[in-house]
């Protein structure tokens, strides 16, 4: 064994080691039965509907598209769509998007077969990772069903299930298992040729695993509880909201841009962040209805949209500051001590750079009170 061999195994072992102590216990269970065999009855090889339909995978993907376009839909119905894929032959509404799918068959299978080959489940664990402070102990094993077909807007989702079955029953926080469902036929229109796309879905799923690994982490931790327990105004939903997605939203930012803002997000920082001091505003005041207060904090992560979702937005401004401006560490402590010591550093730094984005004094005030506390 020559020296360079000789020392790439004793890395390996020594990473082993550090994974098997940590205190970061997240792992993802990889089924790809659902995207295997549709991708073959796509092309005509094989693949039985009824089977197909029945799967776990392909039964949250239809339940989940169902509820999107607010329509019933049954495991007939989606045995009649992939009947039609089979023999190229669907008409009218095409609510799983399989004539699509069907026509970048090639194009699903080349990212499937990286995901399965290149160790999509731990590499997306590790991106995740990285963010977390030293000493977080979290435990979770979360199936990933890869599908390949489901609404067009959706190419990664978190749902918390229980089996009926072979039925899920979609749930609320605390219960059920916490899975995840990628959509293959979504992946594959990224731009780029397959190994760009494999990274391009790697972020988006590890967004997803860091707000469930987060939310593990808040469940464990008594300031955590704490926070959820005393501070009940609509603000400090917003002020949590805004930490939970903006460093979620960083993390692409680190993955797709090494960090560096696009010049037109940096033309939409002063909308967002005026966006999100008004809302601050109204949220603070005993005026607003509970209405009002749930359209802003819907307003703040309106998917899709990151001028409109003002709150992901100023996260992940704040999350990069701080990232930039005290290190990686300072990031993750604020993940242990919570959104008055996010935001608290934010201020930090708005003090020792007056270049930066301003936050309201209104909301600084807020925040300095409470971080005093």
């Amino acid at each position: 064994m020559n020296l360079a061999r000789m020392f790439f195994v004793c890395v390996l072992v020594v990473h082993s080691l550090a994974l098997s102590q940590s205190g970061f216990n997240v792992q993802l269970r990889l089924n790809f039965d659902s995207a295997d065999e549709t991708a073959n009855l796509y092309e005509g090889l094989s693949g039985n509907p009824q089977r197909i339909a029945e799967l776990r995978g392909s039964q949250i993907a239809m339940a989940t598209t169902g509820l999107i376009v607010q329509k019933p839909l049954s495991t007939a119905d989606l045995t009649a769509s992939l009947q039609a894929a089979k023999f190229n032959n669907i008409v009218g509404e095409d609510v799983f998007r399989m004539r699509e799918a069907r026509s970048r068959v090639a194009a699903i299978k080349a990212l499937m077969e990286r995901c399965k080959r290149h160790n999509f489940g731990q590499k997306v664990v590790s991106t995740v990772e990285q963010l977390f402070p030293e000493d977080t102990r979290i435990s979770a094993t979360m199936p990933v069903y890869f599908v390949a077909f489901g609404h067009h807007n959706i190419d990664a989702y978190v749902r918390r299930i229980v089996w009926n079955g072979n039925t899920p029953v979609f749930v609320d926080e605390g219960q059920g298992e916490l899975t995840i469902v990628v959509n293959l036929s979504k992946a594959s229109t990224y731009h780029g040729p397959p190994d760009q796309q494999f990274i391009e879905l790697l972020t988006v799923v590890a967004h997803e695993v860091f707000h469930v690994a987060f939310g593990l982490h808040q469940d464990s931790s008594p300031l955590w509880r704490r926070y959820f327990g005393v501070h009940r105004q609509y603000v400090d939903d917003l002020l949590e909201l805004t930490q939970n997605e903006g460093i979620a939203y960083y993390l692409n930012l680190v993955q797709h841009y090494r960090g560096v803002l696009p010049h037109e997000w940096v033309q939409q920082l002063p909308y967002s962040i005026s966006l999100f001091n008004k809302s601050t505003h109204e949220l603070l005041s005993p005026q607003t209805s509970p209405q009002r207060a749930g359209e802003l904090l819907r307003g703040a992560n309106l998917s899709g949209s990151h001028k409109e979702s003002y709150g992901a937005f100023t996260g992940m401004i704040i999350a990069r500051q701080i990232d930039q401006m005290f290190g990686r560490d300072a990031l993750r402590e604020t993940i242990a001590r919570g959104p008055f010591d996010f935001f608290g550093k934010y201020i930090e730094a708005m003090k020792r750079d007056s270049n930066l984005p301003a936050l309201s004094d209104e909301i600084i005030r807020y925040v300095s009170v409470q971080r005093d506390k």
